[in-house]
C-alpha cells in the first residue's frame, strides 16, 4: 500500500494540474480523463485512493465509482468525489454509489491534503486489521493441521462462543475479541506428534501425558504478543481443558478460578465436537448434545453457562446451519470456508 499511487480522474487538464500541485509531494500520482479510463487505470496501477470528478464524458464519476464498488478486486479502494460549487451536487447519490468523501472546487490546499491523509490512514488501518485477521486464521488452521478436524470446527465454535458471551451480558467488543481468540485455543497442537493426534484408537497413559502439553505449548506461543486478542487467546489456550470441579488440566483449577473466557470456549468446543461428524463417530442430534452439556453442569462446566447456552440456542442453531452449508460446499469442491473475521 505504501507504494500505491493516488489516481486523479478529471476531463479538464487544468483541474488535474491543480490537484497535482497540491498532492504531488504526498505520493506518486497517476491520471485518467474519464470513468472508462479510470477503470482501466485502477486495474493497471491499483491505487490507494481515487480522487474523481463527477461530471465527465463517456462515463461519469457516479457510474465509475459504482463499477469499482461492484468488483470485489477494487471495492475497497476509497473514492473521493471532486466537484465544483457551481455543479448540481447530489451528495446522497455519491455516498450511495460508494464514495467516502467530497471535495469542492475551489479548494484550500491544506484541506485537500488533510482529507487525503485521513483516508490514506484509514486504508493503512484497514490493511493492518486484515493482516491481523489473516494471522488469526492461519494460527487457527495450524492448530488442527495434523488432526482429523474437518477444517471448519474452530470457526463455527468461535461463533458459538461469541453468542454464549452475549447471553451472559458481555459487551459487544468483548464478544468480538473472544470470537477472534477462540479459534487459536488449540494452537499448541502444533507441538504434538501427528501419530498421537491421528491415532485411530484411545491414547495410552504416556500418550495422554504428551497430549495434555498442548495447552502450555499454545500458551507459550500466543503469550509473546502484547495484543489483547492474543493475550486472551493465550489464556484460553492454557485453560480450556480445566473443569468446574477441578478435575481438568493442566493445573486442576476449579470454579471461578478458571477464566470465564476459557469456560465459555469449553462449552462451545464440546457442543460443536458432539454435533459434528468425525471419522470415528456420527454427529449427535442437538437434543442429545444439550443433554450431555446439562449432565456436565457443575462437574465439567460452569452451571450458569449451561443455562445461558440454552438461552442462546436459537441463534446457535442458525449459526450451525450456516456453517454446515458452507462446509458442505467445501466438501463438494469449493474453497475452504473462512470466517468473516
Amino acid at each position: 500500500m505504501g507504494d500505491a499511487p493516488i489516481l486523479l480522474v478529471d476531463d479538464e487538464p487544468l483541474n488535474l494540474d491543480a490537484l497535482r500541485n497540491v498532492l504531488g509531494d504526498e505520493r506518486r500520482l497517476v491520471y485518467a480523463r474519464n470513468g472508462v479510463e479510470a477503470l482501466a487505470a485502477v486495474r493497471r496501477h491499483v491505487p490507494a485512493l481515487v480522487l474523481m470528478d463527477v461530471r465527465m464524458p463517456e462515463m461519469d464519476g457516479y457510474a465509475a465509482c459504482e463499477a469499482l464498488k461492484a468488483d470485489p478486486q477494487t471495492a475497497a479502494i476509497p473514492v473521493i468525489f471532486v466537484t465544483s460549487l457551481s455543479d448540481d451536487l447530489d451528495e446522497a447519490r455519491g455516498f450511495e454509489v460508494g464514495a467516502v468523501d467530497y471535495i469542492t472546487r475551489p479548494f484550500a490546499p491544506l484541506l485537500v491534503r488533510a482529507r487525503v491523509r485521513t483516508h490514506l490512514s484509514l486504508v493503512r488501518a484497514s490493511l493492518l486489521e486484515r493482516s491481523y485477521d489473516e494471522a488469526i486464521f492461519m494460527l487457527g488452521r495450524a492448530g488442527h493441521y495434523n488432526d482429523n478436524d474437518t477444517g471448519v470446527h474452530v470457526w463455527r465454535m468461535a461463533a458459538y462462543a461469541r453468542e454464549l458471551a452475549r447471553a451472559v451480558g458481555w459487551a459487544e467488543r468483548d464478544c468480538r475479541n473472544l470470537e477472534l481468540a477462540a479459534p487459536m485455543h488449540d494452537t499448541g497442537k502444533i507441538g504434538i506428534p501427528s501419530e498421537i493426534l491421528r491415532k485411530p484408537a484411545k491414547l495410552d497413559a504416556d500418550e495422554w501425558v504428551v497430549m495434555k502439553t498442548h495447552t502450555r505449548i499454545g500458551h507459550n506461543i500466543l503469550s509473546h504478543s502484547q495484543a489483547p486478542v492474543f493475550q486472551l487467546a493465550a489464556e484460553v489456550a492454557l485453560r480450556h481443558h480445566e473443569q468446574w470441579d477441578g478435575s481438568g488440566y493442566p493445573d486442576g483449577l476449579a470454579g471461578e478460578a478458571i477464566p470465564i473466557a476459557a469456560r465459555i470456549v469449553a462449552v462451545a468446543d464440546v457442543f460443536d465436537a458432539l454435533t459434528m461428524k468425525r471419522p470415528y463417530k456420527n454427529a449427535w442430534p442437538v437434543e442429545d448434545a444439550i443433554a450431555q452439556l446439562e449432565r456436565g453442569a457443575g462437574r465439567h462446566f460452569d452451571p450458569r453457562l449451561i443455562e445461558a447456552f440454552g438461552t442462546a440456542l436459537p441463534r446457535v442453531l442458525v449459526i450451525k446451519a450456516e456453517w454446515d452449508a458452507r462446509e458442505a460446499r467445501w466438501q463438494s469442491g469449493g474453497a475452504l470456508p473462512a470466517p468473516g473475521l
